[in-house]
């Protein structure tokens, strides 16, 4: 919490404590950053109390410095459009003065559930963080979504992440593909049948829309619908009914629809290929995913959690080198973050040793930039602990006491690898694969 000692600190310190956090108090930036990112998970801003000359600047300092972390202002009515900017820089949410206890639980409570909910999701710059802040809020409401974006950006991540976060989030979460499904058959999978409904309806069967009845439907690539159910889709969504085919009753729905696209509905409604009120009826709280090459701040920690998904083994930490960072941030992602996944996945197949150089991602890079980084303590350990951490400074004390060993026998090979307990050959053997290692080593 940041602020003076004045009647709104007083509350929210109450408030803090009676919610079980425990609360660490800063006077203002300077004290803030001397605490350090690790203190807290949550910061309060009595924007009130802080200099009003640089606060906009030493927020947007604050959350770029420190992404991982949940800013929430503090503000008077008076201050609302102040609350506006700062949303824009990165906080993600703010309280309005006065403010009751419920509605600070309230905000602790939430900021909870999208901790809980968000798990893999990477978010760390200001557009994804917006992103998220928005879906949060959109989850609370039942009304339809509409998820606009770039191949592979995360749509149907995105969806489930709200899902998550909603109050439904324990009922089912069903995803249809709109383009994957032939036409003849799609019809049947959305609404379902009747046994005899047609050739080969052996049996009743539910609809998509049936399975995810009480949780959420999620129609992927709804651009893709064929205009002949387009009438039908609008029907259900306005009557919150459904009949099977070759049904005669109708069923009862309470069903949260997520739709999402790749295309531009406004201009396939000029084109004639999407009904107009159709498009009316799902976009109604909109949500558009940026593409990889607009929030390059998310690029390499999400590289590094599919190091953590592809080689759990590994310290995800250090197998980028920071010419491969820098390799992964230049590229423009055309496929997106599925594009960037896919990298990663064939470049820890791929790799010359144990570090990822740009050579192995396979990306257009300048030449010379595939000289192997030398391995320091830095790159090994960096910000890991537990096993990771362990493994990667055994490494590095194999590593050096291979090197001081060569250094006491003057270099000559032959006694240091008697001194190791290994043959010549085992030596060059280690050797060969430290220097692919980048491990700089004496001549």
């Amino acid at each position: 919490m940041v602020g003076d000692n004045s009647e709104v600190s007083q509350q929210l310190r109450r408030g803090l404590i009676e919610s079980g956090c425990e609360v660490v108090s800063a006077s203002g930036f300077g004290q803030l950053r001397a605490l350090g990112p690790n203190t807290c998970g949550l910061i309060l801003l009595v924007v009130s109390a802080l200099e009003a000359d640089t606060l906009f600047e030493q927020v947007a300092s604050l959350t770029r410095q420190w992404p991982q972390l949940s800013v929430v202002p503090i503000v008077g009515y008076e201050d609302q459009q102040k609350a506006a900017t700062l949303l824009e820089l990165g906080c993600i949410d703010y309280l309005l003065c006065p403010f009751s206890d419920g509605q600070l639980s309230q905000l602790l409570r939430r900021i909870s559930q999208a901790d809980a909910a968000q798990e893999d999701f990477v978010s760390c710059s200001q557009a994804g963080r917006r992103l998220l802040t928005m879906a949060q809020r959109v989850a609370m409401t039942r009304a339809p979504i509409l998820i606009t974006g770039e191949t592979g950006t995360g749509k149907e991540m995105m969806a489930r992440y709200i899902h998550r976060f909603s109050s439904v989030r324990d009922a089912p979460f069903i995803a249809v593909n709109c383009a994957a499904i032939p036409e003849a058959m799609l019809e049947s999978i959305l609404f379902g049948h009747e046994r005899g409904a047609f050739t080969g309806a052996v049996s009743a069967q539910p609809g998509k829309f049936e399975q995810a009845n009480g949780g959420t439907l999620l129609l992927d690539e709804i651009g893709e619908l064929p205009l002949s159910l387009q009438a039908k889709l609008l029907r259900v969504l306005q009557e919150q009914r459904v009949e099977r085919l070759g049904g005669q009753r109708e069923i009862d729905l309470d069903v949260r629809i997520i739709a999402a696209t790749n295309r531009d509905l406004q201009r396939e409604v000029a084109e004639g290929r999407f009904r107009s009120d159709l498009m009316f009826r799902l976009d109604v709280l909109p949500l558009q995913i940026l593409p990889l090459r607009e929030r390059k701040e998310d690029v390499v920690p999400l590289a590094r959690q599919f190091i953590r998904k592809y080689a759990p083994h590994d310290c995800d930490q250090q197998l980028l080198t920071p010419e491969a960072c820098q390799a992964l941030i230049h590229h423009n992602w055309p496929g997106n973050v599925r594009e960037l996944e896919n990298t990663l996945q064939r470049a820890l197949v791929l790799r010359n040793g144990l570090f990822i150089q740009p050579c192995d991602l396979g990306l257009a890079v300048p030449e010379g930039t595939c000289t192997p980084a030398p391995v320091t303590a830095a790159m090994l350990l960096g910000g890991e602990s537990g096993k990771a951490a362990l493994r990667a400074s055994g490494k590095l004390a194999e590593y050096q006491h291979v090197i001081d060993t060569i250094r006491q026998c003057d270099g000559h090979k032959a006694k240091a690898a008697e001194r190791l307990g290994m043959t010549p050959r085992a030596l060059r053997y280690r050797l060969n694969a430290m220097r692919e290692q980048g491990v700089e080593l004496p001549v």
